[in-house]
């Protein structure tokens, strides 16, 4: 797992590099912006982790667990934060979208991909913790 979260963080920064190549073509690029630091800085998360993998002392569930729970939070920080920018949507996000509202659909979309990659991306890091511990 060690193997494919450095991989996988890797592929983040790449998309993270490319996202910064179309801030300015998108309906919101403040949100761009974010999304292009959200593909890096996720990415970097993935490989630290991929990293310190060896040095957690959990059994094969929590392990695949915090694998998924991982990959999950850092791939859809990105991507909810790059549909906002397409969308000029984003209302639970008023720093990087003032006042940008999109259809009601997509900010279900949006709303839905914050919820819950904010509560994987806890789960995820309590579990490190205790790992490490």
């Amino acid at each position: 797992m060690s193997a494919h979260l450095l991989q996988l963080g890797f592929v983040l920064i790449v998309l993270g590099l490319l996202t910064g190549l179309i801030v300015q073509k998108t309906a919101n690029p403040r949100m761009a912006l974010s999304s292009h630091l959200e593909g890096i800085f996720n990415g970097l998360l993935l490989v630290v982790l991929g990293l310190v993998w060896s040095r957690l002392d959990l059994g094969h569930t929590w392990l695949v667990t915090t694998f998924w729970l991982s990959v999950y939070s850092a791939y859809a920080n990105w991507l909810v934060t790059l549909l906002a920018a397409i969308w000029n949507a984003g209302r639970l996000m008023p720093i990087a979208a003032p006042g940008r509202q999109g259809t009601a659909t997509r900010e279900r979309v949006i709303n839905g991909l914050l919820a819950t990659l904010s509560i994987a991306i806890i789960a995820a890091c309590v579990i490190i913790v205790v790992g490490l511990s």
